[in-house]
């Protein structure tokens, strides 16, 4: 398996649900060692190529959070937006000691934000604004370390961190198949992956000017808007005017999609422009799943432990043999 073979560690730029890599190491899966100089390595490079006048907000999961990584990413002249584990300490500026941060989100439904001085242990102690928001229907709360002033900054920012996941499913069996690939060799995986970059780049950035131009389609033929308001197709309506509906395709695959037209129509290639969408102000519900698609899950999921199985099998085979 890739997982086994490599470990990948890589910083991607998220847009519109996407993720394009702009950074990234390689390694082999058995090598031993910190990942702290490659870390420290891809941020150093990645500032030589940022405008300093760029604001940029560095997002990173509860795994990868450390001290270093705190003051690597502030270095830079960005922003750290970290997640944290709900099990730690904090204390609010002039508090004589250190106490759980669920006191600030104790039920559903609650937030906070504030200034603290963070983690109990000398070492570890770092001083920013703590943002915490307990949404209904999650199992904890979200908790989120920066270095912004409160006012400067909404925890339901981190929910676009999830894009990345995105980017990575394209890089494999959602799109580019990378999975497949029988490469030994970390650096000829880096090699491949500046192609793939690349064509993620592209095909995002067609995706994204694709997509622009269907919102602005929807808002301007808006289906019903002219209907009077006491028409049943009115009271039926479940997506309310002026919101746009769910996005069906990924703006990469759209342009995948886009590529694939102009070829078949023999028209020349056209170079995208990445456009952002709004930066999320609300935190997203979590789907509630019907008992028959988690059955079908779980049967998907059994499927794929079967395979692994055999396939650990089939190598101890070929090793006795």
């Amino acid at each position: 398996m890739i997982a086994q073979k490599f470990h990948f560690l890589a910083i991607s730029v998220v847009v519109r649900s996407c993720a394009i890599p702009v950074a990234w190491k390689v390694l082999p899966g058995q090598q031993e060692g910190s990942w702290r100089p490659h870390w420290e390595g891809l941020l150093k490079r990645l500032q030589e190529a940022v405008p300093p006048e760029w604001q940029v907000l560095v997002l990173a999961d509860r795994g990868l959070y450390a001290r270093w990584l705190w003051d690597a990413i502030r270095a830079c002249g960005w922003h750290p937006f970290v997640r944290l584990n709900l099990g730690l300490k904090a204390r609010l500026m002039g508090e004589p000691t250190f106490e759980w941060i669920s006191r600030w989100v104790p039920t559903p439904g609650t937030s906070w934000k504030g200034v603290v001085e963070c983690f109990a242990g000398k070492k570890s102690r770092v001083n920013g604004t703590l943002l915490m928001h307990w949404e209904a229907g999650y199992e904890s709360a979200w908790v989120i370390l920066t270095d912004l002033k409160p006012e400067q900054a909404l925890v339901s920012w981190y929910g676009v961190r999830t894009w990345i996941e995105g980017g990575f499913k394209d890089f494999k069996r959602g799109l580019w198949g990378w999975h497949h690939s029988k490469m030994q060799r970390a650096s000829s995986v880096e090699r491949l992956w500046l192609a793939l970059a690349l064509a993620q780049l592209w095909c995002v950035s067609l995706g994204c000017q694709a997509e622009v131009r269907f919102e602005e389609h929807v808002q301007s033929h808006e289906p019903g808007a002219s209907l009077p308001a006491n028409h049943l197709a009115r009271q039926r309506r479940k997506r309310p005017l002026g919101q746009l509906p769910p996005r069906r395709l990924s703006c990469v695959v759209r342009g995948r999609l886009a590529l694939l037209a102009m070829l078949f129509q023999a028209e020349t290639f056209s170079v995208g422009i990445l456009q952002a969408q709004v930066w999320p102000e609300t935190m997203t519900p979590p789907q509630k799943h019907h008992p028959a698609v988690l059955s079908k899950k779980k049967t998907q999921k059994e499927k794929e432990r079967r395979k692994r199985q055999k396939r650990r099998a089939r190598e101890r085979s070929r090793a006795a043999a």
